[in-house]
């Protein structure tokens, strides 16, 4: 089966909302030369943005995440969790490009229970939908976010609109 993943929209089910709580998930990280595991809720009782794309090779999800780096990765009481299918693989060499370090990238690659679970998985790729989820302290989604169409951007300014709400 082909898929044009410029024209596919279509994800498996049906998407989380705002109000529901988020799954929990365990995801791939390389650290050093290991692969391990990190679970949503290793992160604690802090604000979460799940930034979830496509490939971190391309152009507009390599957009994205340097967007959410620049802005968020530095924030007491938030963590930015950037996920996609990539390869931990991919996301070192990628942090190496870009003189970034200290950043949570997390590989759904294995069984793409992520994307399955918080419904954007798309249609016979096996890929992220491009998706802002922004938690609470308890895991409740308070905010989500899809690009209307897999290779356009976000509305970076109704997310920056709504962190401000919750940050201030």
């Amino acid at each position: 089966m082909k898929v044009n993943l410029k024209d596919n929209n279509e994800l498996e089910n049906k998407s989380l909302s705002v109000g529901e709580k988020a799954p929990e998930f365990c995801l791939a990280r390389l650290c050093e030369k290991t692969i391990e595991d990190v679970c949503l809720s290793e992160f604690g009782k802090k604000i979460k943005i799940i930034s979830a794309f496509p490939s971190i090779d391309t152009g507009v999800c390599d957009l994205q995440a340097k967007n959410f780096i620049e802005k968020y990765s530095n924030i007491d009481n938030l963590v930015l969790i950037n996920v996609s299918a990539d390869l931990p693989f991919a996301f070192m060499k990628w942090c190496a490009n870009n003189n970034a370090s200290n950043l949570v990238m997390l590989s759904d690659y294995r069984d793409h229970s992520f994307a399955k679970s918080y419904g954007i998985n798309i249609k016979g790729a096996n890929l992220c939908y491009r998706t802002i989820f922004i938690l609470d302290a308890d895991n409740n989604i308070i905010y989500k976010q899809h690009s209307k169409v897999l290779g356009e951007h976000l509305d970076y300014d109704d997310i920056d609109n709504f962190l401000k709400s919750v940050l201030n």
